[in-house]
């Protein structure tokens, strides 16, 4: 898949609760899905769709975006997903979302093709249903005219048009266009999804040092001070809500075909890594990103009908919150050993706030940490070379504390090197410098002078002189 620029940033202890709920855009039901690779499913066994199934229902998470595309294996993957929906139990629900970077999409034909996959799953107890309607998502399709005079009308003549009755959908694609041009597909969208919503892609060095020039800083800064200063202009771009509002305020010239509001579907996203070759450096995006996203679309609950986790299983961008299981696609070098499970663990978190409106209660005191594997500034004998803007990250250990009443949380990252807070109760985002030697990860949470937790991950070594670039996190937490 082919995203933008994405970026590396700081953030301070902060802590975090829902304030008063907003006005709401409509007063529907909210859902939250994890966008689920099919491509990457050639080896799972119905086991495996199982343990994805309750892993997932487990953090909060009502359903999987099918990415599928045209393998000929993928019908059989799609259906064993559906069955282990029903066989579930959860009420666990699927929409197909077309990856239209590998359909064809220049004929009549090829829209019968998509069709001819709604129409399998219409009736299906565990489909996804909006609006009374089946819902269907894409990866792009803005270029696709399946043999008509414009992109509006192929998929208004060719696709939604022709699903009638039970097999009528609420079209929710994933087009990347100018948001002020949405109205132009009046005729063939009952929405729009913000793929990129999750990362804030309009970050980059150039654009960060721009930022920074005028408070006398830079991204070469490496004091305390600096780096503090350097966060508060950056912190703001994380999570941002921007390109929400566009989306928002571009669908207000759709009038959707069932009658109802358009639907405005937001992403979540932790993370964004690859290293396959130098056209892939344009993807980084690092730091507290999914608490602080998260955090952003709960108190603007008003503006996302539906919110889209990217994702479940893209190992190749390293922003999986799922399982490590299935075919990788050649990604084992940087996935491998980088378990993202307390990413997923926090999730329940934050679904249930966005959900509800109100965050749940904290029964059980949890810590999640996380970090990358080797200074930013390493050189390693790789051929691949570092990221594009890895001037951004930073060398840090970050950390989520959930804490049921106020305690002192103290972090390591080495025998020498420690940090202790003051927390209160409810959730708080920490974060400290990582050492070049012996370095390690560990986090005790006391109260009242009793140690409550204290977990050191094994499998996790800061590495100095690393001999390839890994940028990917190792997440760990406890109690899992």
């Amino acid at each position: 898949m082919h995203r933008n620029t994405l970026l590396f940033v700081l953030s301070s202890l902060v802590a975090w609760s829902v304030h008063a709920t907003p006005t709401r855009r409509d007063t529907g039901t909210k859902n939250v899905f994890a966008h689920h690779m099919v491509g990457f499913t050639y080896s799972y066994t119905s086991k495996d769709w199982v343990e994805d199934v309750r892993a997932a229902h487990a953090a909060g998470i009502d359903g999987f975006a099918l990415n599928v595309g045209t393998d000929s294996w993928q019908p059989t993957q799609v259906a064993s997903a559906y069955q282990a929906a029903e066989q579930s139990g959860t009420g666990f629900k699927m929409f197909l979302s077309f990856d239209m970077s590998v359909f064809q999409c220049s004929s009549s034909s090829d829209a019968a093709t998509l069709r001819s996959w709604v129409s399998k799953y219409a009736t299906h107890a565990n489909q996804f249903l909006y609006n009374g309607h089946i819902f269907v998502s894409t990866f792009a399709g803005e270029s696709c005219t399946f043999g008509q005079s414009s992109v509006a009308q192929g998929w208004a003549s060719q696709f939604t048009s022709q699903l009638a009755g039970s097999n009528a959908v609420h079209f929710v694609p994933s087009f990347f266009v100018d948001p002020s041009t949405f109205g132009q597909y009046s005729s063939s969208i009952n929405g729009m999804f913000n793929f990129n919503s999750g990362w804030p892609i309009s970050l980059t060095t150039a654009t960060a040092n721009a930022q920074l020039s005028s408070q006398g800083e830079s991204l070469s800064a490496t004091s305390p001070s600096d780096l503090e200063k350097i966060t508060q202009v950056l912190l703001p771009n994380v999570g941002s809500i921007d390109t929400d509002n566009q989306y928002v305020s571009g669908l207000k010239s759709v009038t959707s075909n069932d009658g109802k509001a358009p639907t405005y579907m937001g992403a979540v996203s932790p993370w964004f890594f690859t290293h396959y070759s130098p056209q892939t450096f344009n993807k980084n995006a690092h730091s507290h990103l999914y608490n602080t996203r998260w955090e952003n679309v709960v108190e603007n609950r008003h503006l996302f009908d539906l919110i889209e986790i990217c994702t479940w299983n893209d190992f190749s961008e390293s922003h999986y919150i799922g399982l490590i299981h299935g075919s990788q696609p050649n990604s084992q070098a940087w996935v491998d050993g980088f378990d993202h499970s307390a990413w997923l663990n926090m999730t329940s978190y934050y679904a249930t706030a966005y959900k509800t409106g109100s965050c749940p209660a904290i029964t059980q005191d949890k810590i999640c940490i996380w970090a990358r594997p080797h200074p930013k500034k390493a050189n390693a004998p790789d051929p691949v070379g570092k990221p594009s803007n890895f001037e951004m990250t930073q060398d840090l250990m970050w950390a989520v504390v959930f804490a049921t009443l106020p305690a002192t949380v103290t972090l390591w990252t080495s025998d020498s090197n420690s940090q202790t807070s003051n927390v209160q109760a409810g959730v708080t985002k920490l974060n400290m410098p990582l050492t070049e030697t012996g370095g390690y990860m560990r986090a005790m949470l006391r109260r009242d002078g009793v140690v409550i937790m204290d977990f050191t991950p094994s499998g996790y070594h800061y590495e100095p002189n690393p001999s390839a670039y890994n940028y990917n996190a190792f997440t760990a937490g406890s109690p899992n």
